[in-house]
């Protein structure tokens, strides 16, 4: 069949206009065989778009509970996201800024970043554990406490890089002397994993300023030797 519909359709080629002289196959030739370009070297492929999503703090965005870099002078800004099979593409007003290998789907939780994305050089390093608990080491012990604790609550430690900055930035509005006894006395109430919520109040209330906390004390009391007792003459005796 393929046979006879090629044969078919190359003598429709071949037959002359009616109005105009030539035929299909000559204008081909002529007009338009010069205009032709390659197929593309990959093929098209179905994309899926999301848009206006926004990249974080930390210079990534979020797709399906995963985190993929965006250059850092886009944080805090709206992207749209093109998502194929394989590829994750991060465009800003139709421009493409950078791309991703996709990740697979049992994978969540997990960090792909380009360098490309990240700023150069010491002032812009990119938050990590190491570096956050060495800024918890210079507040003081119970901010470290509080710290690990707070990763220790996540199942993946850059889970808990916000809660963990938003703690230790308090020293920049307050001293680090008033946040690590805030620290101290969040942890003195039992809370298992103080955060920033916890620890603003108290130092917003000045709780942390007493010069110390009334703990009531219960001494054991000795027995007295002395008073009125009814002996068992008294009973017996029917008096009264």
């Amino acid at each position: 069949m393929r046979v006879a519909i090629r044969e078919r359709m190359d003598a429709y080629n071949r037959e002359p206009f009616q109005k105009r002289a030539g035929s299909r196959l000559s204008v081909f030739q002529t007009e338009e065989k010069a205009l032709l370009r390659p197929l593309p070297s990959v093929p098209y492929e179905i994309s899926k778009w999301v848009m206006g999503r926004r990249v974080q703090k930390n210079g990534h965005v979020v797709w399906e509970k995963n985190f993929y870099s965006a250059p850092y002078a886009h944080i805090g800004q709206g992207v749209d996201l093109r998502i194929t099979t394989q590829v994750l593409e991060i465009y800003r007003n139709h421009e493409r800024l950078t791309s991703h290998l996709l990740l697979p789907e049992h994978v969540i939780n997990e960090y792909r970043t380009n360098d490309a994305d990240q700023p150069q050089g010491e002032k812009y390093r990119e938050w990590d554990a190491v570096r956050i608990r060495a800024w918890a080491t210079r507040v003081g012990p119970n901010m470290v406490t509080v710290v690990n604790r707070i990763f220790e609550a996540v199942p993946v430690e850059e889970q808990g890089f916000d809660a963990a900055l938003a703690a230790l930035r308090l020293s920049r509005r307050f001293s680090s002397e008033r946040v690590e006894k805030a620290c101290q006395i969040a942890l003195e109430g039992r809370i298992r994993s103080p955060r920033y919520a916890h620890l603003r109040p108290i130092l917003e209330t000045g709780q942390d300023k007493a010069s110390a906390r009334r703990i009531p004390r219960f001494e054991p009391t000795e027995p007295e030797t002395g008073g009125y007792v009814r002996g068992a003459d008294y009973y017996a005796g029917g008096t009264r």
